[in-house]
């Protein structure tokens, strides 16, 4: 099976940005407890004429435009999202619309929570080698403020909204690995649309412990190849982990040895975007200057589900 590597990517967040002492206005809590336990000391929050949908078409349609490629020959569309504005159509189908991408080409949204953007580029990467096209639009996007219960401070001072896009392309010589897992459980959990109390509810402590054996098992199995042809982190130009906590990034770093510099970080200016995090990271990383042509990536998420993933993947063509 072919590899695929990236070609250009994108952000996208509202607006309205909400410091820590916005949310103590609003839920009994301060910017140092909030700080101190989570690193997040800022997020943004969607306001009337914002969407996930709205924000999905500006990210899209800037990857494409950095790419150099034409819309023509994108051969699928992928969205990770819990957070879509219908529960059909589909966020992707709507970014299809909105910038006119083809119709004879798979179109759909994936659910995997914060592990989505990871498991969005392992759909997109088989799609494009089943219908034998080269290019892909991957999303990963995410309204999560509507789903907080704005009086459980243990919530709804963590997330934010916001995410962006990837343009990806089949290659038969990129560099790629992948690794997927999960486990069923309701330690993060969200009802459905419809249900009372359809907020996000999570057992914080269960999920730092999954979170702190997910991302460094991920990184040490992407490392390890089946055909012995192990890389070392000392060879990989930028570790992006899934943007939840902090101390949970610091725990990863310290198990792997490695430099913190090559971790980088986001969450204390966007909190924690689920299935946004990691593309809103690359987007930073390349509109900084980082993030250059031929830099190999390791990409690292958990989420609910349980969910856990990891990709090795290159940037630039």
């Amino acid at each position: 099976m072919q590899g695929i590597k990236i070609l250009s990517v994108a952000g996208c967040h509202p607006k309205k940005k909400v410091t820590n002492d916005d949310m103590a206005k609003i839920v009994e809590t301060d910017d140092e407890w909030i700080s101190t336990r989570t690193g997040i000391r800022s997020r943004y929050f969607c306001e009337d004429d914002e969407s996930c949908v709205s924000m999905a078409i500006e990210a899209s349609g800037t990857a494409l435009q950095r790419s150099g490629i034409s819309k023509e020959d994108i051969g699928c569309v992928i969205c990770a999202t819990l957070s879509g504005d219908y529960a059909t159509p589909s966020v992707s189908c709507m970014v299809q619309q909105a910038l006119s991408l083809p119709e004879d080409i798979p179109v759909l949204d994936v659910n995997a929570a914060c592990s989505g953007f990871i498991y969005a580029l392992c759909v997109a990467r088989g799609l494009l080698e089943a219908s034998g096209k080269t290019y892909g639009l991957v999303i990963g996007m995410e309204e999560l403020s509507r789903l907080l219960d704005m009086t459980d401070r243990t919530t709804c001072v963590l997330f934010g909204d916001g995410g962006g896009a990837a343009v990806i392309k089949r290659d038969p010589n990129a560099l790629f690995r992948q690794t997927l897992g999960a486990r069923g459980g309701k330690e993060i959990s969200c009802l459905g649309a419809g249900n009372a109390n359809s907020f996000i509810q999570m057992d914080g402590k269960a999920v730092f412990r999954f979170a702190v054996w997910a991302m460094p098992k991920c990184i040490d199995e992407l490392l390890k190849a089946d055909d012995g042809g192990d890389i070392s982190l000392a060879d990989i130009d930028h570790v992006v982990c899934h943007q939840a906590n902090s101390r949970i990034i610091d725990h990863v770093v310290k198990k792997s040895k490695e430099d913190p510099s090559k971790f980088y970080k986001n969450m204390d200016h966007f909190g924690n975007t689920s299935a946004g995090s990691i593309p809103l990271a690359l987007s930073e990383l390349y509109e900084n200057g980082s993030l250059k042509k031929g830099d190999r990536l390791i990409l690292v998420g958990f989420g609910a589900g349980l969910t856990w993933g990891g990709v090795m993947i290159t940037f630039g063509d």
